[in-house]
């Protein structure tokens, strides 16, 4: 991120005076943690000050409610796939359980394939996991989604187009 000019540092300093306590508590209400809000409102300000021309913004509230749900929303993605991460473990014998390493390592690469699916329509994103992570068929997939197999082929594709693209 570069510098801002003395205006631009004026707008911003009267952004985060104004508007941070109140996007705090918005947050911490929403997630009913003061930490991880505390993360996603500093998150929220760094977005804006990296990609937002901070003189247009004319209903700051309401633009930062909406950034900060976008991140919250991947904040609980992230969350969800840690947890049923972590339950799928649980479930293994002790002697194939993966070490703390490669757990964390496990982790990190999900939550990789999880900034590669974001953007995809939420069946996408659920076929893709079910298939890859769970291993179940197609006709398994589709069952829990009450969609066609050739729907759930479609889904699949799309998902590993995303993730190629992006992964490139």
């Amino acid at each position: 991120m570069t510098a801002l000019d003395p205006t631009a540092q004026q707008l911003a300093h009267a952004l985060y005076r104004d508007h941070h306590g109140w996007l705090q508590g918005w947050l911490r209400k929403k997630l009913g943690c003061a930490f991880d809000a505390a993360d996603l409102v500093h998150d929220t300000y760094a977005r804006v000050l990296a990609h937002r021309e901070l003189s247009g913004i004319h209903e700051p509230r309401s633009y930062l409610a909406t950034v900060a749900h976008g991140l919250m929303v991947n904040h609980l993605q992230r969350k969800d796939l840690e947890r049923a991460y972590l339950e799928t473990l649980a479930r293994l014998p002790a002697s194939a359980a993966p070490s703390p390493e490669a757990r964390a390592l496990a982790l990190e690469a999900l939550q990789e394939i999880d900034t590669l699916l974001d953007g995809l329509p939420a069946a996408v994103r659920r076929a893709f996991l079910l298939c890859q992570l769970e291993g179940l068929t197609h006709a398994e997939i589709a069952a829990r989604l009450h969609v066609s197999v050739g729907s759930v082929r479609q889904y699949i594709a799309r998902a590993l187009r995303q993730c190629l693209e992006l992964a490139a």
